[in-house]
């Protein structure tokens, strides 16, 4: 059925025009071909992850220096924001991806506007809005979404424009090259028939803002889940620490290529979709223009398939499965499937394993002293990602001399 459907724009995302420029909501057509292809092809292709893996080491210390800071602060027994410093990481990792800088410094403001800026838009990206099933109330805009919207993607798309303009103008008095994404995206030639001669201003200032939506919140969101869960689980953690043992040794710092020997590490709504054609899947008849759901949470743990209590936390249960995230196996479907699955996957499967991986072989982590298992808030908010609604606070302790 994927042949058969593209994502459908939100309301809200209509603001700026931003469905237009965007790789996530753009119709199926030759600009999505050429947004998808610069992704796939030349920024997230392995040699060229490979070539930036300087980069996420540099991160990685800073996430490592940031939490031993925050915990030397701390009276003993309270915990740091997990998620807060994975997050500001990841901001910083895709500033140097995308510009070849840091954009944010926790121990200070720099950055902070735009970092606001991004965080509003994530959090009102997620946000049901009423005007998407009640088409009459769009000119009302009840819960204030399009204006918030409006307002926060105005400044972001501001400080994108003034990134692009700046490369311009190094560029232009012949400034090297930093060989970064938006250097590709400034270097991009179309054929001028099924695609442009270049890429607008606009849709650099929204593939920019949606490369940051889609890598930052995830990451953060999902290791903290994926935290809360091993310190709810201490046997689950301490296999996991002890296969770190194992294969990296005590004393030394794990490093991306050795992800892969460490299986046991490695083990929500998508976005929604709108059918393009008359279409008949299962013995259902989807008009065209239908919005779809497709309920990833429901696939990951359906009882026919997940048969092993699926509700569980167990890692171990893909051990020795054939079964992967990489759209091939419709049983569980993290990043989506087909053509319109998630065009990052090959980054995010280096970032999200090396994140939990280093904090887990960097530190013990215990619950932040007035929280054990029996009392951990689980409840749930939407953002681009389904994120804790009270975020995890947890005790690290270093571990790796």
């Amino acid at each position: 059925m994927t042949s058969h459907l593209q994502t459908a724009p939100q309301m809200k995302c209509r603001v700026y025009d931003y469905h237009k420029g965007s790789l996530a909501l753009a119709p199926y057509g030759s600009h999505w071909r050429v947004l998808r292809r610069l992704m796939t092809v030349d920024m997230v292709v392995n040699k060229r992850i490979n070539e930036t893996a300087f980069l996420r080491r540099k991160c990685f210390d800073n996430l490592q220096l940031w939490i031993e800071e925050e915990a030397s602060k701390l009276k003993e027994g309270h915990g740091v924001h997990v998620a807060r410093f994975v997050f500001l990481m990841t901001f910083n990792l895709l500033g140097n991806l995308m510009l070849s800088r840091d954009l944010v410094d926790p121990k200070s403001n720099e950055g902070l506007e735009f970092f606001k800026a991004m965080n509003g838009l994530m959090e009102w990206n997620g946000a049901a809005n009423m005007a998407d099933y009640f088409p009459w109330l769009r000119w009302l805009d009840p819960q204030g979404l399009k204006r918030k919207m409006k307002k926060d993607l105005g400044k972001a798309i501001q400080i994108a424009s003034k990134f692009v303009k700046e490369r311009m103008e190094a560029r232009g008095v012949g400034r090297e090259k930093t060989g970064d994404f938006l250097d590709l995206l400034l270097e991009f030639e179309g054929n001028g028939i099924d695609e442009p001669d270049k890429i607008s201003e606009h849709d650099l200032n929204i593939f920019i803002l949606e490369i940051f939506m889609a890598g930052s919140e995830t990451t953060s969101s999902t290791t903290e889940w994926a935290m809360t869960e091993l310190l709810c689980n201490p046997e689950t953690l301490m296999k996991a620490k002890a296969e770190l043992t194992q294969v990296i040794g005590p004393s030394r710092e794990i490093e991306e290529r050795e992800i892969d020997n460490l299986p046991y590490l490695q083990v929500p709504f998508l976005l929604p979709r709108k059918a393009m054609d008359d279409t008949d899947f299962m013995g259902y008849f989807i008009p065209k223009d239908t919005q779809v759901f497709v309920n990833a949470y429901a696939i990951g743990r359906d009882p026919d398939v997940w048969v092993d209590e699926p509700n569980s936390f167990k890692p171990e249960r893909f051990i020795g499965s054939k079964i992967d995230y990489k759209g091939q196996y419709y049983e569980l479907i993290p990043f989506g499937a087909g053509r319109r699955m998630c065009a990052g996957v090959p980054l995010a499967h280096r970032m999200l394993h090396l994140t939990l991986g280093i904090l887990l072989h960097q530190f013990d982590w215990s619950l932040d002293g007035n929280v054990t298992r029996d009392t951990i808030d689980w409840k749930d908010k939407l953002g681009i990602s389904m994120r804790k609604s009270v975020p995890l606070l947890a005790v690290p302790k270093k571990c790796l001399l």
